[in-house]
């Protein structure tokens, strides 16, 4: 890969600024530590958070899991890590595999057989553990908690010398540290011996040393520098003694606010395409928001980003993992994982005086409590009212009625090589009440099992179609895509009765092309798939994957968790399945569980189409259809004999509603 010259001179700068650290260690002047105090004023204090939140579900939640750490037992990634008695912060307890500490440089962090999967060394190094351990003590007055913090960053300091080490491998872990280190000073600093706090202040300074000079402007700007940005400017402000605490907190405000501009598309959505990496990057950008005082612009960008954030996760409160789970959080990241982003919603809610947003005062206790103190107005709604919306820059579609949510994916891979995106384009995701009936089955792996990630992001692994078992895009590399593929929206129309949308998706040589119809009066969803491309005979293959109980009620005819009907053409092939090879759903990343799939595969001459019927009325036993061949249009048919219609053209749409034997009558 070429590098501009620009690059290549911030490369050389930084790698003679790294070996001058490594040659001759920094240490904190004993003048700066002298004039340093906990609790941070920035910050609300801690006695005060910790009064309010022992009447609350969370003091035994808290303590619980803190509990848990003592034992060496860690919650990460959806799973439990269990550790030796003294903790080998270079090991990965998965593999057993343990790298040295040697200069970070020379950490080859990507290769499994000689360091383990990072991302669980990584995961436990970012020491939020440490900062629920600080919690519980505030809660609970502990000694216990507070002894724990003191040996593990004992070790870690031993483990772990300035510069070598995986450890030091990545900015963001780095920054991730010192923001649990920041943390961990302003909740118990005051009850810490004066000797061992001059240590972690001292790792403090080096932590920002080693931010400012390995800051990710080339290497990986996303997320990553955004993540080093807020935590090199969080160090700056709340620790002004530091002799370079001005220079880290004006770089790390201005690149914040670079990257907020460049990050954080017109539509309130975040670049990566992923809405995971997008709550992510709104928690950076809120700790940073409290820090430094927003100006209106900012506050603006932070509103459309948590109004995004409001429509994909409808009433039902649930993320939607489209794109990339890193299995991360900013602050707190314990508890169930695809409510994360209530915790996130509701300090957008606090900070910007926004109480419809926070739906339930327990969403402020993970997070805004801590990082805001008491909030004076809570909603107490039950969620939004549920609204069809288009996001233009991320190409997402929200059809919504009451508690039924459809999110259609029609739009662009990432930006570079795409790395957080999948290959799901024209996909659905479809919630009615608590019940996730269609899914995205989430990430799993990164880097750990090269078959497994392509399995996991791969267009069959995703409810779109799939042609001659090609992918949408070819991978390239764990982080990387080629030859994506061209995609448009050809129509969109919304009102009270229906939603319509038609987009089309082209690639290697195929043009698939997608209409979804959303007849709200009959909660009835019709799926047109139409592929034209090479001639000959070519398999398509439609692909659903269900988050609820299947059954099978006819040969094209599944009922989907407690009330939802699923049809499919009687003249293609329908397979129900779990396991294998895309029957998969992956809650958090290392962790997958068997779930329930429907293929349905044609072969044909091109142009062929593929089509499905979702009734979510629950009034129906037995549904089956059939597809109008002289234009767009299904008749939907049921065991009691109605019959309901829908036609769409390219000036009007028409639902009918009669019997099966033809006496059907136009209503709309």
């Amino acid at each position: 890969m070429s590098r501009s010259p620009s690059e290549i001179h911030f490369r050389l700068r930084q790698e003679f600024s790294n070996l001058r650290l490594l040659a001759v260690p920094p240490h904190l002047p004993a003048s700066a530590i002298a004039g340093t105090h906990a609790p941070l004023s920035a910050l609300p204090l801690p006695a005060d958070t910790g009064s309010r939140l022992k009447t609350t579900p969370y003091y035994a939640e808290c303590l619980s899991i803190a509990q848990k750490i003592l034992a060496h037992r860690f919650p990460l990634l959806g799973a439990t890590l269990n550790t030796d008695q003294e903790i080998r912060w270079r090991r990965d307890y998965v593999s057993r595999v343990e790298s040295r500490a040697i200069y970070f440089r020379r950490i080859p962090y990507l290769d499994t057989t000689k360091v383990g999967d990072h991302k669980v060394i990584w995961e436990l190094n970012r020491h939020q553990h440490l900062v629920l351990l600080a919690q519980a003590h505030v809660l609970s007055e502990r000694q216990d908690f507070l002894s724990e913090i003191v040996r593990q960053l004992e070790t870690w300091f031993e483990q772990n010398p300035f510069q070598r080490g995986i450890n030091w491998s990545s900015a963001l872990e780095v920054a991730f540290r010192a923001l649990s280190w920041i943390w961990v000073y302003h909740l118990v600093g005051d009850r810490l011996d004066e000797a061992f706090c001059s240590r972690l202040l001292n790792g403090l300074y080096q932590h920002g040393l080693h931010l400012e000079t390995n800051l990710s402007f080339y290497f990986s700007p996303n997320t990553h520098l955004l993540g080093e940005a807020v935590a090199l400017h969080a160090l700056g402000i709340l620790f002004p003694h530091f002799p370079a605490a001005n220079r880290w907190r004006e770089t790390g405000a201005r690149v914040v606010r670079n990257e907020l501009d460049r990050q954080v598309l017109e539509d309130g959505s975040h670049f990566e395409q992923s809405i995971y990496y997008h709550v992510y990057a709104l928690d950076m950008f809120l700790f940073h928001a409290i820090l430094k005082q927003p100006d209106d612009a900012f506050r603006d960008k932070l509103t459309g980003m948590a109004s995004f954030l409001e429509a994909v996760m409808g009433p039902s409160g649930v993320l939607p993992f489209l794109g990339d789970d890193d299995g991360g959080r900013l602050f707190h990241p314990y508890g169930t994982r695809n409510r994360f982003g209530l915790a996130t919603l509701a300090t957008c809610g606090a900070l910007l005086d926004r109480a419809d947003w926070i739906r339930d005062p327990c969403h402020l206790w993970e997070q805004a409590a801590w990082w805001i103190g008491p909030v004076g107005r809570v909603s107490g709604l039950d969620g939004p009212i549920p609204c069809s919306t288009r996001f233009a820059d991320s190409g997402l579609i929200v059809m919504a009625k009451d508690d039924v949510q459809l999110i259609a994916d029609a739009g662009p891979f990432g930006p570079g090589t795409a790395g957080h995106s999948h290959a799901d384009t024209l996909s659905l995701l479809l919630r009615q009440g608590d019940e996730q009936l269609l899914i995205d089955p989430g990430t799993y792996t990164y880097v750990a099992d090269p078959t497994w990630r392509n399995l996991f992001r791969g267009t069959a692994a995703h409810n779109t179609v799939r042609i001659d078992g090609l992918d949408q895009a070819i991978p390239g590399g764990p982080f990387a895509w080629k030859s994506r593929p061209e995609i448009k929206i050809l129509r969109w129309e919304s009102c009270a009765e229906w939603d319509l949308l038609s987009a089309a998706c082209s690639y290697g040589g195929f043009a698939h092309q997608r209409d979804i119809v959303f007849s709200k009066a009959d909660l009835l969803i019709v799926v047109l798939d139409r592929v034209d491309g090479v001639p000959g005979q070519h398999r398509i293959e439609q692909f659903w994957h269900f988050g609820a109980a299947v059954r099978q009620l006819s040969p094209d005819c599944f009922q989907v968790g407690t009330r939802a009907l699923v049809a499919f053409e009687p003249s293609a092939e329908t397979r129900l399945s779990d396991g294998g090879d895309y029957g998969w759903i992956s809650p958090a990343l290392g962790t997958k569980f068997r779930s329930p799939i429907v293929c349905v595969e044609r072969l044909a001459l091109l142009p062929a189409s593929l089509a499905a019927v979702i009734d979510l009325s629950g009034k129906s036993r037995i549904l089956r259809f059939r597809v109008h061949k002289d234009h767009c249009g299904i008749d939907c048919v049921y065991d009691n004999g109605g019959m309901v219609s829908m036609i769409w053209t390219d000036s009007k749409i028409q639902r009918m509603s009669g019997r099966a034997d033809g006496s059907a009558s136009i209503i709309s």
